[in-house]
């Protein structure tokens, strides 16, 4: 399939359950009482209608897992994620298109203005829903071991500045492994990609002398190599093709190869507690709504057991919405996700990292401050 017809199918792909089953005689849902999503009680509750989200393409499995398991306690809602994207998500966001979107990127100060217009004076907010580290994933059947690499090399590779499998930067920092003579293909998002944000993002910070392209959710036009839109457009790429390489959320690597990313001294695998350490020693972005809980990410963190290259993947909620019953659909499902429960099924579908206790516990008060305009 010719990257083109990649890009225009995942591009058609909208992950849209039905959830269909007898109406509930429970009140609307709160933050996590008795009888409320992530409360622990046994009843379910009565919101019905649609709730329709887009965006980020990394959360796909975790939002299946979610919308799979909101079934048990809202069997009268429809939930639809359009998986188009992090950027896409937002634009859509803001323009009224979806009810919230999800996003591996929050919103930065421009795009929180806009947000008034739709959420009123306090705009809207970032919630962190899924955290997962982004796997530097390649297709070399005849390497079994994880290939290290330090944030220069990464850097080397997908700015074209290192085009061969064998070459020294690489091979001395793999000492036995028998590397092949083979180019390297990069494969990169052809979408405005959160993913690409995050990457980019390390490789900034981590990476001055080979990545002078700064942060960017597009990848640098100067830059020729292949590309596919969406994390398994660009997976079902570097799956076809020996010698290629790519970025992506973890949860979607599957079979592929992946980088041991050199943290100080040691060289550290992708793992949901290596990204979940990392989050915790991100600070918080100032400004915002007043429950913005968007993070920043110490790239650099030379911190033993720590993978720097994190996504924190947001939901981005109005304050404030127009009706009732809206906001009751949106508790309810946001609820869900930021519970015990709903970390736990996105944990063990896309192998994300569960918030921690305190920080589900804040998620679900930010969700249950959202009012009717």
């Amino acid at each position: 399939m010719k990257i083109s017809r990649v890009g225009a199918f995942l591009a058609a792909i909208t992950v849209s359950i039905s959830l269909a089953a007898c109406q509930s005689d429970a009140p609307p849902a709160g933050g996590g009482g008795e009888g409320t999503p992530g409360g622990g009680g046994e009843s379910q509750v009565s919101v019905s209608g649609t709730l329709t989200a887009g965006g980020a393409s990394s959360q796909e499995a975790a939002m299946t897992a979610w919308v799979q398991g909101f079934r048990s306690v809202a069997p009268d809602m429809q939930v639809q994620y359009n998986p188009v994207g992090s950027g896409s998500g937002r634009e859509g966001f803001l323009a009224g298109q979806y009810t919230f979107a999800g996003s591996d990127a929050s919103l930065d100060e421009e795009e929180y203005e806009a947000s008034k217009e739709i959420c009123g004076p306090e705009g809207a907010f970032n919630v962190p829903a899924y955290i997962s580290p982004v796997a530097v994933a390649y297709n070399l059947p005849d390497v079994s071991e994880n290939i290290k690499m330090d944030a220069e090399t990464i850097a080397g590779v997908f700015a074209k500045k290192i085009t061969k499998w064998n070459d020294p930067k690489i091979a001395e920092q793999n000492e036995g492994v028998e590397l092949p003579d083979l180019n390297i293909t990069t494969v990169h998002r052809s979408d405005s990609s959160g993913t690409t944000e995050n990457f980019t993002d390390y490789l900034t910070a981590a990476a001055p002398t080979n990545w002078t392209y700064d942060v960017v959710e597009d990848w640098p036009a100067e830059i020729a190599s292949e590309n596919a839109q969406g994390t398994g457009g660009v997976v079902g790429l570097v799956s076809q093709t020996e010698g290629a390489i790519t970025y992506a959320d973890a949860s979607a690597v599957g079979e592929l190869g992946t980088v041991a990313v050199k943290v100080g001294e040691e060289y550290v695998p992708y793992s949901a507690a290596a990204a979940a350490k990392a989050v915790e020693t991100a600070n918080r972005v100032e400004g915002g709504a007043e429950v913005n809980m968007a993070v920043e990410l110490d790239r650099t963190s030379t911190e033993a057991g720590t993978y720097p290259i994190v996504l924190v993947s947001y939901h981005i909620f109005c304050t404030t919405y127009s009706d009732e019953e809206t906001v009751n659909r949106v508790k309810a499902f946001g609820s869900y996700v930021f519970s015990e429960a709903g970390q736990a099924a996105s944990e063990k579908a896309a192998g994300s990292a569960p918030l921690s206790p305190a920080l589900s516990e804040e998620a679900i008060a930010a969700v249950e401050s959202i009012t009717t305009a």
